[in-house]
């Protein structure tokens, strides 16, 4: 099975930015919403207007070993806003359901040494104060917890000019990682939580760490 991995942050706090030290032979992007990086492009393959049914279709015979999913949430927004004069409850399931089914995709029926990381926005619960994986509200919150469906939720910090990733939660946000994986703090770096992924469950290492 493959591994989802979700990395949380605000906007502008680095998410996508934490891309750029990947090998961009063995990394594929798809831009959900915006399509252009925040550093210099020197070969990053990145599929534009990215939605289920494209990032599905390269999930089922994937040929790189990361892909990420830039702004995940708009799967849903995008899904939201083209269902706008749907009424009722449906609409709400049927687009937790896709996210979930996306996710259950990757876990089930990717190959094992294939990791996928959704780049997520978050927002503030106004129940518990706790910043957490956004969604398109509290209906669809009613269905799907995002975080529950990943193993490893990074969220990502910016500090002044510095940018990290957490790997654990303080009570305040919805950070998580296996024991042992990462330090409290990492580098905004997601080649090093790529290789330090693969290390940890014996999944093959890039050749680019290797030399």
């Amino acid at each position: 099975m493959g591994l989802p991995v979700l990395i949380t942050g605000e906007s502008g706090s680095g998410k996508t930015y934490s891309i750029k030290n990947m090998d961009a032979e063995k990394v594929g992007i798809f831009a959900v919403e915006k399509s252009l990086l925040p550093f210099k492009n020197k070969g990053f393959k990145v599929a534009k207007n990215a939605d289920y049914n494209k990032i599905l279709s390269a999930l089922k015979k994937p040929q790189l070993k990361a892909y990420v999913i830039d702004d995940s949430q708009y799967l849903m927004v995008n899904e939201f806003f083209d269902r706008a004069k749907d009424t009722g409850y449906q609409k709400y399931t049927d687009i937790g359901l896709h996210f979930r089914n996306l996710i259950h995709h990757i876990n089930k029926n990717v190959p094992d040494d294939v990791i996928v990381y959704f780049l997520h926005h978050t927002e503030i619960d106004s129940n518990t104060g706790k910043t957490k994986a956004k969604t398109v509200g509290k209906m669809l919150d009613n269905y799907l917890t995002v975080e529950g469906c990943f193993n490893i939720v990074l969220q990502c910090v910016a500090e002044g000019k510095e940018h990290y990733f957490i790997t654990q939660s303080d009570g305040s946000n919805t950070a998580k990682s296996p024991e042992e994986m990462f330090d409290l703090k990492i580098a905004n770096d997601l080649n090093f939580v790529d290789n330090t992924i693969r290390e940890y469950y014996g999944l093959e290492v890039k050749e680019s760490e290797e030399n």
